[in-house]
């Protein structure tokens, strides 16, 4: 199958009972059995849940892995990876990751002792001169958030495993339509999936997918005794949104393409960080491992009051935590979701109070444009 027909057609995606074309909302906490362990394939729906079940087969046909996992939110998704891992246990981790991901790896699960490095990982030489005895795996995120870096995860993951090491991607920049980890070698990606694959501001969850069957039977141990699982609702609404992500993904990157051209030009503008741009650091990489350059920019305007004025002015683009939805975003990182953060990491990463972060909608390419000058001017 083509991206966009498995992303229709892939998974459990009709009910064989009643030939429904949409997977029912299975409001269950419970099931009947037939004597003791008699069950139909479910017996209490935080170990498993037809509709979430459902979501999970999609997800994993999507990203070619060998399962999939459905959690309550991205975070969820990420606390269960982790705790699959061991007090002291080491970790190493891309240095600009999302704010949450920062927030409950040093503050935490560093209760537990899970200890963490976090490096730039575009630069492969930074991953091997951290490898410690006690290192298991190495945490990706590519594009990063918010100054949008490209690791080569073909590469890393070749590093990981000459050292015996898990290779973890957060593919939620580039979303399944655009990129596919565990192709290049991942071992587990996963998702927010409360961005692009939702795509449209009314669920938050988290996605996970494995690329063998202990990693599947330790994962399922974790979500099965955490209990951080996807609600059928919400699992339902997902498989809604996988079904337009290939078209949402190509009018994403259309009109950031064209955005893009417009903020590089801008005299207001000082930088311009998108992995699409031929001068970013990574371009070429970019290019190989994934298929499009995906719907995040940031930009640098020079300083908090100029960010402040630019918010103040935007009618388009909407002030709000979040990305990859319908409707365009604009945040400023230093102050929202990179908060958690101390000033002088952020200092020392780039993410200026200067910085601002669009995730550009599905809008009129000319209107958003045009509310961006008027504001920038």
């Amino acid at each position: 199958m083509k991206r966009k027909t498995r992303l229709i057609h892939g998974g459990i995606n009709s009910d064989p009972l009643t030939g429904a074309v949409s997977v029912p909302i299975y409001q269950v906490s419970t099931y009947k059995q037939n004597g003791i362990g008699g069950h139909k394939g479910f017996e209490y729906s935080r170990t498993g849940n037809p509709t979430r079940h459902a979501l999970e087969e999609l997800i994993k046909d999507i990203e070619g892995g060998y399962a999939g996992f459905a959690f309550g939110s991205g975070m969820a998704a990420i606390t269960a990876i982790m705790m699959m891992f061991n007090s002291g246990d080491h970790v190493i981790l891309t240095d600009d990751v999302y704010g949450g991901t920062y927030r409950v790896i040093t503050k935490v699960l560093n209760r537990f002792g899970l200890e963490a490095t976090f490096v730039d990982t575009s630069n492969l030489e930074n991953i091997k001169s951290e490898i410690r005895t006690n290192t298991k795996a190495v945490y990706l995120e590519t594009p990063t958030n918010p100054l949008l870096k490209i690791t080569d995860i073909e590469a890393a993951s070749t590093i990981a495993k000459d050292h015996g090491l898990l290779t973890i991607v957060d593919n939620t920049f580039a979303t399944p339509y655009w990129q596919n980890p565990i192709d290049n070698g991942a071992d587990i990606v996963l998702h927010s999936a409360t961005k692009y694959i939702g795509g449209h501001s009314d669920v938050v969850a988290g996605l996970v997918v494995v690329n063998n069957e202990k990693l599947s039977k330790d994962l399922h141990f974790v979500q099965n005794s955490t209990g951080g699982v996807l609600g059928p609702q919400d699992s339902w609404l997902l498989m809604r949104g996988i079904k337009t992500l290939g078209v949402r993904m190509e009018e994403h990157e259309a009109n950031t393409a064209a955005i893009v051209e417009f903020l590089q030009s801008h005299p207001g503008v000082k930088k311009v960080y998108y992995p699409g741009i031929e001068t970013h650091p990574n371009h070429e990489i970019a290019k190989k491992q994934t298929r499009g350059f995906g719907g995040m920019v940031s930009f640098d305007v020079g300083s908090e009051e100029k960010t402040t004025e630019l918010l103040s002015k935007v009618k388009y683009f909407t002030l709000a935590e979040s990305l990859g939805a319908v409707e365009s975003l604009i945040s400023v990182p230093s102050k929202m979701t990179h908060a958690s953060i101390p000033k002088e990491r952020r200092d020392e990463l780039g993410i200026t109070d200067g910085l601002v972060r669009i995730s550009v909608g599905l809008e009129d390419v000319l209107d958003l444009i045009e509310d961006l000058k008027q504001a920038l001017e």
